[in-house]
């Protein structure tokens, strides 16, 4: 690099509060990462998804919310936590971590430097979720922002619309004596899938990878319904999975552990499933479009909420972003990420270790 370029670079770190550095997003001013993707010296943890909890560094900061879950997932990390909207001074700028409404514990970073505000988004959704605090807009002069569904199509109906539709399902395959195995993610979409549908329908069950995250859901304070373990039933007793729900990662679909259930119907709970490919690519009798992250609605209103005249987009449908926000009049750019490719090591270790086979290599998947 030659001198002025390497000059203009050292400016610019200066003057912003986040840059983006090859481990992940760094603020100069405070010397720590914000979901560094390799190993650094101090890391601050928006939540415990793997595509921004990692092992290998020295010291982690997050919420107390998110405490059990992130150490259910980095056993022995040094771990330091926040409540939220408590402030910490980390070198010349003061933090505080705010709900992103994403999952249990997960928190927007607020940096505060010299007048002026900047916030780290991490994930987030702006609809209503029973099992993590709810969204909080944080004004701020820059916001950094996901976009996952940062398309016009991704328009997520009401949360309690798609429930009902989920127990309308179950119900009907319990009337006829089937089970309901239904694929989601083990942490944040089982446990808001399990706090939100009507217990009342049959008995539900779990995956033996998602058990864990509903310990740690409950162990803070989550209520959940009681579950049973799929592996605790032995395998000649199909008939008690004949009403029931079942909740299980999708590293489980087209496992030979589903034959423990006998006649099942599946469904798939995820963003993606609004794309009529997605459905027909997994393959299951049912896709229910429940997504963890915000649409594109729900995108705008935080973004606009912020106040941020500036807005720097991390992951997703990063271009289209970025061209509509500098359309509306704002200072838009991206920051290139690992963010996005999160993996399900835990779901896929878990199923096999179900059906005894050694643990799969992870496969790409979202935790949408």
């Amino acid at each position: 690099m030659d001198q002025p370029q390497r000059q203009v670079n050292l400016a610019t770190e200066h003057a912003d509060l986040v840059v983006a550095r090859p481990e992940g997003l760094y603020c100069p001013q405070g010397d720590f990462h914000i979901d560094p993707w390799q190993p650094v010296e101090r890391a601050v943890i928006t939540h415990a998804h793997s595509d921004h909890a990692r092992f290998g560094h020295q010291r982690y900061l997050a919420t107390r919310a998110g405490a059990g879950v992130l150490c259910s997932r980095l056993p022995g990390i040094a771990l330091q936590t926040l409540e939220y909207g408590e402030p910490l001074t980390i070198g010349a700028v003061r933090v505080s971590l705010h709900p992103a409404g994403h999952v249990l514990g997960s928190a927007q970073v607020r940096i505060e430097h010299a007048g002026r505000v900047w916030v780290a988004s991490g994930d987030y959704k702006l609809d209503a979720d029973p099992t993590c605090a709810a969204f909080e807009p944080v004004h701020c002069d820059t916001f950094i922002t996901e976009s996952t569904f940062g398309l016009p199509i991704y328009r997520w109906d009401p949360p309690q619309t798609v429930f009902d539709s989920i127990d309308s399902w179950w119900r009907h395959n319990a009337s006829e004596g089937r089970a309901s195995v239904l694929f989601c993610y083990s942490f944040g979409k089982a446990q808001r899938v399990l706090a939100s549908v009507d217990a009342a329908i049959g008995p539900i069950f779990c995956h033996g990878a998602v058990e864990p995250l509903n310990r740690a859901y409950r162990d803070a304070g989550v209520r959940l319904p009681p579950v049973g373990l799929v592996s605790d039933i032995p395998a000649k007793e199909k008939a008690i999975f004949k009403q029931a729900l079942v909740i299980a990662p999708p590293s489980a679909q087209n496992s030979a552990w589903l034959k423990r259930f006998g006649d099942y119907s599946d469904g798939f709970a995820s963003g993606w499933m609004r794309l009529r490919g997605a459905r027909r690519r997994r393959g299951v009798d049912r896709g229910f479009v429940l997504s963890d992250h915000a649409d594109w609605p729900g995108l705008q209103t935080a973004i606009r909420e912020s106040g941020a005249a500036r807005v720097i987009v991390t992951h997703g449908s990063v271009e289209p972003m970025v061209r509509w926000l500098n359309e509306q009049g704002l200072q838009a750019s991206a920051f290139a990420t690992q963010y996005g490719d999160d993996t399900v090591e835990a779901d896929a270790a878990g199923a096999n270790a179900e059906v005894g086979a050694p643990p799969a290599d992870p496969s790409p998947a979202d935790n949408s």
